[in-house]
């Protein structure tokens, strides 16, 4: 079987996590490195993907600055997304000709790690037609984002798992006018390490990997 690597970053802000996913993706396409599945959790951050739009931002930048929101553009797809404490972010780094050289069924393989992720804790969820990410009872719990280049992934899923969702009054997420949930809201009591390690079990389920665990990244990020 093909091998992941997943790596658990622990909180990192999201500039500087860009600059790890940047390296190990040059790296991936020189094919020095396998592919790998980063989780992270960022401070309080709002980005604006590639084709996002500025109008779906709801505050100006004092307003976000007192609440501690830091703001990046991304060249990720999708529009406009909250980041923040309790959010399991993941950014898988695939390098997708060596599994299906399909966009749409990747995104579709991403929301299936984290449907099948939810199941094991007895939640529930599912897509909504015209809508990427995850649902349930029509309350987004999940948002993905990508960007590829040459094949090879980057950015990827945000779940809510503790999220303050509160912190979503300042956009409009992902520019569609419907609202948020997270685990914890739809009664979860599951604790962060036991939803990563569900989250790297449907990975490598969906993707056909053997997963490789480690904490460690190569010697330029330690």
């Amino acid at each position: 079987m093909r091998e992941v690597f997943v790596r658990d970053l622990g909180r990192l802000g999201y500039g500087e996590a860009l600059a790890i996913q940047k390296e190990l993706v040059e790296k991936r396409k020189q094919g020095l490195i396998p592919d790998q599945l980063l989780m992270v959790e960022h401070p309080h951050v709002i980005t604006l993907g590639r084709n996002g739009h500025l109008e779906n931002l709801l505050a100006n930048e004092e307003v976000l600055r007192r609440a501690g929101i830091a703001f990046h553009h991304s060249d990720r797809g999708g529009d406009i997304t909250y980041h923040g404490p309790g959010q399991i972010v993941g950014y898988p780094i695939l390098d997708l000709r060596e599994w299906k050289r399909d966009v749409v069924a990747y995104v579709r393989a991403l929301e299936q790690v984290i449907m099948d992720t939810l199941a094991e804790f007895e939640i529930e969820a599912m897509r909504v037609a015209g809508c990427t990410g995850v649902w349930v009872n029509g309350k987004k719990v999940a948002a993905i984002g990508v960007h590829i280049s040459r094949w090879v992934t980057s950015h990827g899923f945000a779940l809510n798992h503790t999220t303050d969702l509160s912190y979503f009054q300042y956009i409009v997420p992902c520019g569609i006018t419907k609202p948020v949930t997270s685990m914890r809201e739809l009664g979860s009591t599951a604790d962060r390490e036991a939803v990563m390690a569900a989250l790297a079990r449907g990975f490598a389920k969906n993707f056909q990997f053997e997963l490789l665990a480690s904490n460690q990244l190569t010697e330029t990020f330690s």
